[in-house]
Formats: C-alpha cells, sequence, structure tokens
C-alpha cells in the first residue's frame, strides 16, 4: 500500500494540526485503509495487530464527528481491560491536542463509580470503558446513550474471550439503531463474526497482512531451560543484555509471584502485573516501569494488555503461551518506534510443538541457542567494566580521586598498586553468585540421570523403591474412582523424609496442575500415592517426574497395585 500523508485522508484540519504537532508524518497501512470509509460513516471491520496504529484508525474518524458544543457522550468505545482502556483514553487526549474543549473519559471496574457519575453528570463528549463497568453505567442511568452515533469495538476477540459477550451484547442493544459501529480484532473466529452479523451494518473488512505480525528489528531467539533452572537463566540474560527495560511473561498469577519474589532476592529491580493486583496497586506499578523507577516487569498477558511502553528492550517469554497470537502481542512490546529489541523465550519437552506452532503462525523460524555460562556472564562484565576504565582514561579528568590518590602515596604506595588494588574491587564488585544448572553441564546431567534409572532398578535395598515399577505392568491408565481421581505412585516416602505438602508443592509448581485437582496423599515408608484428576495425571508424569525431591531422585507412574508377594503391614498376621 502507498504511503499518503495524513493531509490525504479526509480528516479535518484540527486534528491534521494536531497530528503534525505530534511528529507523525506518515499513517500506517491500517490507518491509510480505515481512515476514509470511517468518515463516510461505514461500518469497519478492522483485522490488524497492536502495534499496528489502529488506535488511531479508529480514534481520528470519531473524533472528526464530535460536536464538541454538545456535552453528551456522541462515542462509545468498549475495550477488554482496565489498562486498555486508560491507554486508548490517553491517545484520544493526544490526538484531540488542537480540540481543547473535547471531554473524554475512562470508565472501569476497580476504581470508584460514584467519582465516575459525576464526571459523567458533568457532561462528556467520548467514554471508553470496560463491558462490566459501562453494562453498570447504563443500567444506573448515569451513562446516556441517546446521542451516541459511533460504537468501537477494540480487540473483540478478547473480549469474548474473557467471557463478556452477554455484556457487550447487552450494551450494544441499548444504543441507537442509527449508528456507525467499528469492530477492531486480531482475529476473524466464529464468535467475533456472529457479533458483527448481529450488530453491524454490512461492514467493509480490512485486514493487513499477517507478515506484518512480527518486526524485523526485533531478534528473537529461544533456549531450552528446564523449570528449575529457569530464574537462573533470567538473570544470567539480565545481567548480559542490562536492559533499560524489560518484561518478563508468566502464564499464571502464580507464576509471576513466584517469579518476582524470587527476582527481588536476587537484588534486581522488579515489581509484578497480574489480576489479582488491586487497581490503585496496578496503575502505581505501571507509572513506575513507565518512568523507569522499575526496570523489570513480571505480568501475565491479561495484566499486560493494553501496557503500551516504548522503551522496553527486551522480553523475556518465562512461560511459551498457549495462544500464538499471546506471542505476537508479548514479542511486540519491544522494537518500537524504529527501535532495536530482543525477545527470548524458555521451552522445554512438550513446550516444542507449541514453539513449532508458534513459528507456522508467525512466519518466523525462531533460532536455538546455547544459555551462557556463568564464566560468559562474568566475562561480559568484567570487558564492561574494563570498556568504562578505559572510557574515563580517555576523558582524563580524574580531579575528584587526586586528594585520595596523594593521600595514600604519601604513604609509601605505589600508583601502579593502587591501581590494581581498585581494580580488583571493581571486579569483586562485579561478580555474581549464579548457580550452576543442568544446562551447564548436559553430558553430566545425562551420566546422573543414567545412574539415577540404574539405582531404581536395583534388586537390593534401594531396588525396593524400583520394585514396584518393574513389577507393575505398563499399559493403559486406570479407570478413574466416582470422583474423577487416579492414585500416582511415587517411589518415595518417610524414609526420605518427604511430606505431603512437599508432593503437592511438587504438582502445583513442577507439574504446573491446577488448585484443586490434587487430592488425597497417603504416605508409605518408601512410597507414597497421590491422588489427581484424571485429566491432569498423564501431565503430572510427564511434567513432575525424573527430577529430585528434598535432595532425593524419584519416578511417578499410575498405581497399579502392589508387586507380587507384597504385603502391606496393615494387613499382615501378627507373629506368634
Amino acid at each position: 500500500m502507498e504511503s499518503v500523508p495524513f493531509s490525504d485522508l479526509g480528516l479535518p484540519p484540527e486534528l491534521t494540526a494536531g497530528i503534525e504537532a505530534l511528529g507523525y508524518e506518515v499513517p500506517s497501512p491500517i490507518q491509510v485503509a480505515a481512515i476514509p470509509p470511517a468518515l463516510e460513516g461505514s461500518d469497519i471491520v478492522g483485522l490488524s495487530e497492536t502495534g499496528s496504529g489502529k488506535t488511531a484508525a479508529f480514534v481520528l474518524p470519531a473524533l472528526a464527528k464530535i460536536r464538541t458544543n454538545r456535552f453528551q457522550p456522541q462515542v462509545l468505545i468498549l475495550c477488554p481491560t482496565r489498562e486498555l482502556a486508560v491507554q486508548v483514553c490517553e491517545e484520544v487526549h493526544k490526538l484531540a491536542l488542537k480540540m481543547p474543549s473535547l471531554n473524554a473519559v475512562p470508565l472501569y471496574g476497580g476504581a470508584p463509580i460514584q467519582r465516575q457519575m459525576q464526571v459523567l453528570k458533568r457532561g462528556v463528549h467520548l467514554v471508553v470503558g470496560t463491558p462490566g463497568r459501562l453494562l453498570d453505567h447504563l443500567r444506573r442511568g448515569s451513562l446516556d446513550p441517546s446521542e451516541i452515533t459511533t460504537c468501537i469495538l477494540d480487540e473483540a476477540d478478547r473480549m469474548l474471550d474473557m467471557g463478556f459477550r452477554e455484556e457487550m451484547e447487552e450494551l450494544l442493544a441499548q444504543l441507537p439503531q442509527e449508528r456507525q459501529t467499528m469492530f477492531f480484532s486480531a482475529t476473524m473466529n466464529r464468535g467475533v463474526k456472529a457479533l458483527i452479523e448481529k450488530f453491524g451494518n454490512e461492514p467493509e473488512t480490512i485486514e493487513i497482512e499477517r507478515q506484518q505480525l512480527t518486526v524485523e528489528s526485533i531478534d528473537q531467539i529461544c533456549f531450552e531451560v528446564r523449570n528449575r533452572s529457569k530464574i537462573e537463566v533470567v538473570s544470567r540474560i539480565l545481567d548480559i543484555e542490562q536492559p533499560r527495560l524489560a518484561m518478563v511473561f508468566c502464564n499464571t498469577k502464580k507464576g509471576v509471584d513466584e517469579c518476582t519474589d524470587a527476582l527481588l532476592a536476587r537484588g534486581y529491580g522488579a515489581d509484578r502485573l497480574h489480576g489479582d493486583i488491586a487497581q490503585m496497586l496496578r496503575e502505581r506499578v505501571i507509572r513506575r516501569f513507565r518512568e523507569g523507577t522499575v526496570d523489570l516487569l513480571v505480568a501475565t498477558d491479561v495484566a499486560a494488555r493494553g501496557l503500551d511502553v516504548d522503551n522496553v528492550d527486551l522480553v523475556i517469554n518465562y512461560d511459551l503461551p498457549q495462544d500464538p497470537e499471546d506471542y505476537v502481542h508479548r514479542v511486540g512490546r519491544t522494537g518500537r518506534a524504529g527501535r532495536s529489541g530482543k525477545a527470548i523465550s524458555f521451552y522445554f519437552g512438550r513446550d516444542a510443538y507449541r514453539l513449532k506452532t508458534i513459528e507456522r503462525f508467525t512466519n518466523q523460524q525462531i533460532p536455538r541457542q546455547k544459555i551462557p555460562t556463568q564464566n560468559e556472564v562474568s566475562g561480559h562484565l568484567n570487558r564492561q567494566l574494563f570498556d568504562v576504565v578505559r572510557e574515563r582514561l580517555e576523558i582524563g579528568d580524574f580531579d575528584v580521586a587526586d586528594t585520595h590518590l596523594n593521600e595514600l602515596r604519601s604513604e609509601g604506595h605505589e600508583a601502579a598498586d593502587i591501581a590494581a588494588a581498585v581494580m580488583a574491587i571493581l571486579l569483586e564488585s562485579t561478580d555474581r553468585e549464579g548457580e550452576e544448572i543442568a544446562e551447564d553441564n548436559p553430558a553430566k546431567a545425562r551420566k546422573e540421570r543414567k545412574k539415577r534409572d540404574r539405582d531404581r532398578e536395583r534388586p537390593d535395598g534401594k531396588g525396593d523403591r524400583g520394585k514396584r515399577f518393574r513389577e507393575r505392568p505398563a499399559g493403559e491408565p486406570p479407570e478413574p474412582d466416582q470422583n474423577g481421581m487416579v492414585k500416582l505412585f511415587f517411589n518415595i516416602g518417610k524414609a526420605q523424609r518427604i511430606q505431603p505438602g512437599d508432593l503437592a508443592g511438587l504438582l502445583h509448581n513442577e507439574a504446573e496442575l491446577p488448585r484443586g485437582s490434587v487430592g488425597r496423599i497417603h504416605m508409605s515408608h518408601k512410597h507414597s500415592l497421590v491422588e489427581v484428576k484424571a485429566e491432569h495425571a498423564k501431565q503430572a508424569i510427564e511434567k513432575g517426574g525424573g527430577g529430585k525431591l528434598r535432595g532425593k531422585s524419584f519416578r511417578v507412574d499410575y498405581d497399579r497395585g502392589a508387586p507380587k508377594g507384597h504385603r502391606d503391614k496393615k494387613n499382615r498376621k501378627p507373629r506368634r
């Protein structure tokens, strides 16, 4: 699509003047395609990703139609999250730079509704909000929809995914029939299509090609990392890259909390963002991240949606997302406004299939690379220190240090010895206290794993721990009980000082089983039986086994009853 200036899109002079004042020169493809038909009043279906300029594509034509002398809501913009609602409202005020009388307000849950009602009562032209809170205002009568001429659904697919279908339909049904509706979405799925068919008026579909999903300036790589090694690898990456701002994405709120706490314990300036964070605290976290007070933000996809920060240098996918579209949203946080950026993803085991799905979706291959070693990280930090010293030597300004240097010389110390001592202190200050991980020495890890496997198969002593695995036949998993549970057998128990909480923690943290999926836990001397939901049993075996618990190796499998010749102590006959 050919580049055209904003002045050729048919926007009124006050908007083009504002755009020029902001420094925007050439509209993006979605803006070129969407603005002219939107100005003509056509319904629009815009299929475009975050970062493509879609916000201006629907805000500019909406602003062009507002009558600022009428202090009634005339434009309604629906967003899936409060963060996105705030961001869109900020963009409205920015683009309306030359419309000083315009009044726009964000409405979202988690904020005092009485204060929002007072703002609406004073009169507004444009409302941006989340479906739940907007519907609440409509039901209370504090939001008058009678003069709304334009309704915009931003990220319609996400709103449907988050369960807002009923709220969206109720909202749209209460708006005037004679209105313009614009649907913006990353994908045209069945839910979005049904919504368009029900509430759209022969909309014009504008789709930006998928090749624009990721930016060429973003360097995308991935590391094969075990779950227990992730924090150490994140630390090494941060020490080498030293980004101004970085984001770490986890799939769960629990993962965000654990990752943030571990990074804080290692001395990194991290903060968290997920759905359980109170609204006031969320806004403070976002503000501190934008300002650079916090340079590392650990977040879930939903909590970070709508967060728009230009200076993010690095994105780390601590967990690979379930949906490849979420990968695109995450990676798109960096490399903005013509800057270069880097995205690093962790995968292990079955994640390799998910990684291939992402590669097919983005039509890009993500190179696999070796994890940097502790020595490589230390060497990099030392080189950085030497570079700083060289730069200072080239500048040659040592007035601050001369007094102290002369004092040490007067005590009989040579200048070379003083410099060597200072360098030693500086090198010690940059030395990192890392930890060895299995990925550092794959051959050693394989050797230890083979030794563990041999030990489990021995017929003496430790062989008892492997005997039950050897004698129980492999095959289909057992039938679940009436509560939908099956038993898993762990060849580790009280003899290894294992507690029920250790096994529960392993299944929830390492195997990533959801809360409520683990039932009763029975501990014996050398083994344990754990009830889990049948649908999560395979995941528990694949992700939970083959590691160590309290320093002890173990295996896990379906329980198929005691081996031949084994009698439970409870059923033994007493000796006579």
